[in-house]
C-alpha cells in the first residue's frame, strides 16, 4: 500500500471510530484513550494527523460537509445538457432534517466546541469550519448560476452567508430544545428555494 493510501485509510479509521464513540458516549466523555483503544493507534500516531481531540472533532465535521458536497456534485454531474435545479437542491435538502436533531453528530460536536470557545484556538477552528461551510454554499450557488438555473443577479457570497447563519441558528435552537411551529427545516428549504428560484418555493422541494 502506498504511503498516501495508508494515510487516507488511517484518517478514515480515526474519523469512523471518533464518530462511533461520540454516538456511544457523547463528546465530553469521549477521551483520546478511548480513541486509541478503538483504533489501535498510539497517541503519537494520532498526533501525526491531528493536534488533539478537538481538531479530530472538527475533521469529523469537515468529512460530513465533504459528503454533502459529494452528493450535490453527483447530482450536478448526472445531468446532461438540460440543467435542472431540483436534483442538486434535493441533494442539499437531504441533510436539512438533521439541522434541529440533538442526536446529529455534527450538531453535538458544534455545541461541544462552541462551549469551549473561550479556550485558546478553539474559537478559531470553529470559525474556520464556518468559513468552509459558507464557501461550500457559495460554490453551490455559483454552480447553479453557471448552469443557468439560478439568476446571475443573486449575490452568491451574501446569500451563502445568510443561509449559513440560518443553518447554524437552526442547529443551536434544536440543541437547546427550543420548539417552533413557525420556521423549521421545511420552511428553511422553502426560503432557500424562494431566494434562488423566485416564485418556486412550495411547488417542488424535497422528495418525500
Amino acid at each position: 500500500m502506498k504511503q498516501e493510501e495508508r494515510r487516507e485509510q488511517t484518517q478514515h479509521i480515526l474519523l469512523e471510530a471518533t464518530e462511533e464513540l461520540i454516538r456511544e458516549k457523547g463528546c465530553s466523555q469521549t477521551t483520546l484513550t478511548d480513541i486509541m483503544k478503538r483504533t489501535g493507534l498510539s497517541k503519537g500516531a494520532i498526533f501525526h494527523y491531528v493536534s488533539g481531540k478537538d481538531e479530530l472533532y472538527i475533521n469529523v465535521l469537515k468529512a460530513k460537509l465533504a459528503e454533502s458536497n459529494e452528493r450535490f456534485m453527483n447530482e450536478v454531474n448526472k445531468q446532461g445538457k438540460e440543467k435542472q435545479f431540483e436534483g442538486p437542491m434535493n441533494a442539499i435538502a437531504h441533510g436539512m432534517t438533521k439541522l434541529e436533531s440533538r442526536d446529529d453528530i455534527s450538531n453535538q460536536i458544534l455545541m461541544y466546541l462552541i462551549g469551549k470557545s473561550d479556550q485558546p484556538g478553539i474559537a478559531e477552528i470553529v470559525a474556520g469550519f464556518y468559513r468552509e461551510s459558507t464557501a461550500t454554499s457559495r460554490n453551490w450557488i455559483e454552480t447553479g448560476q453557471e448552469a443557468g438555473v439560478i439568476p446571475k443577479s443573486i449575490d452568491a457570497e451574501r446569500t451563502a452567508e445568510l443561509f449559513e447563519l440560518l443553518s447554524f441558528g437552526l442547529r443551536v435552537r434544536g440543541l437547546i430544545g427550543a420548539k417552533s411551529d413557525v420556521f423549521g427545516t421545511k420552511e428553511y428549504e422553502d426560503f432557500i428555494i424562494g431566494i434562488l428560484q423566485p416564485g418556486e418555493a412550495g411547488k417542488g422541494g424535497r422528495s418525500r
